[in-house]
């Protein structure tokens, strides 16, 4: 089995009568991504704080590669890297200069700070713009300098609180490539965004914080497995052939939907077997159809009925 780079067991913290955290448990072996979902307030940024040693938690422990946040609070911050929710790079200073300042912070030579912002510079196409002030960046640019002076100690866990806010596609996509280059390195990574599909894509396994608690937690998959559904949509060739494909998905034991906008009929389809009893149903009813589809949930879908669920 991996080893666990993150371990939280029951840890919660209360601000005074508010419960931030309730009893949250979540492990993340080493070279993964944790994906963290949930609304704002839900508590992402309140465990990511736990986590790096900002706030202690008020109930239950965590660990940090291998170090307890609280009583070993400063061997985890040797091991960390965080980027937070908005950039935090000094805008008077070049690029060069900031990754120098923060090489330098942490006990490198003049010599080494230097080899090291280089190479960060080139891992985040920043080469070019190495020597303008920060202030000129992009919003994308200024994030991936931020990331970048998160990773001038060769951390071995990193936190990324909602690292790809107010980014346009481009620049998202971007940051993912890079996030997936770490990942193949070796570094562990917790994520917390609002974007699922971010999620679907980095994270290896997911958690879901709904009011502090943890509501859900597995692969992307396991998760549409155990709160999606599957449906087959029929395109039709008319008004006249959607009543019958709604007749015969009827009699097959389906409860199709019909989509009069788009002239198709949607049903709900549990196991291959109510799919093979659908496509049946339509040929033994002579029914004239156009194109029959497959669509599997979504994490949308996923995190919609979470967090509805927990809310009733």
């Amino acid at each position: 089995m991996s080893e666990h780079m993150i371990e939280v067991e029951r840890v919660g913290r209360t601000f005074r009568d508010v419960a931030a955290l309730t009893d949250v448990d979540l492990r993340v072996p080493r070279g993964t991504v944790l994906g963290l979902l949930g609304h704002n307030g839900a508590g992402k940024t309140t465990l990511v704080n736990i986590l790096t040693t900002v706030l202690p938690p008020s109930t239950g422990t965590a660990r940090v590669a291998g170090y307890d946040v609280t009583r070993q609070s400063h061997l985890v911050r040797q091991q960390i890297g965080l980027t937070g929710q908005f950039a935090t790079v000094d805008e008077q200073l070049t690029g060069a200069e900031n990754l120098i300042l923060i090489a330098r912070l942490l006990g490198a030579t003049r010599r080494e700070a230097r080899a090291r912002a280089d190479e960060l510079l080139e891992l985040f196409d920043l080469g070019p713009a190495a020597q303008r002030k920060a202030s000129t960046y992009s919003g994308g640019m200024r994030r991936r300098l931020d990331l970048a002076t998160s990773l001038v100690g060769h951390p071995s866990v990193v936190f990324l609180d909602e690292p790809t806010t107010g980014l346009d596609p481009a620049s998202r996509i971007g940051l993912w490539e890079i996030v997936e280059g770490l990942v193949d390195d070796g570094t562990t990574i917790l994520l917390t965004t609002q974007y699922l599909e971010e999620a679907d894509r980095l994270a290896d396994s997911i958690t879901v914080l709904s009011a502090g608690k943890v509501v859900a937690a597995g692969t992307a998959g396991e998760l549409k497995a155990q709160v999606g559904q599957r449906t087959v949509t029929v395109a039709m060739t008319s008004a006249e052939e959607t009543a019958l494909a709604l007749a015969a998905l009827r009699g097959a034991g389906l409860q199709p939907v019909p989509d009069d906008k788009h002239l198709a009929v949607t049903a709900p389809v549990a196991t291959s077997r109510h799919l093979a009893a659908a496509v049946r149903a339509l040929d033994d009813a002579g029914v004239d159809f156009g194109e029959l589809s497959l669509h599997e949930p979504t994490l949308d879908d996923v995190y919609l009925a979470l967090t509805h669920r927990d809310a009733a």
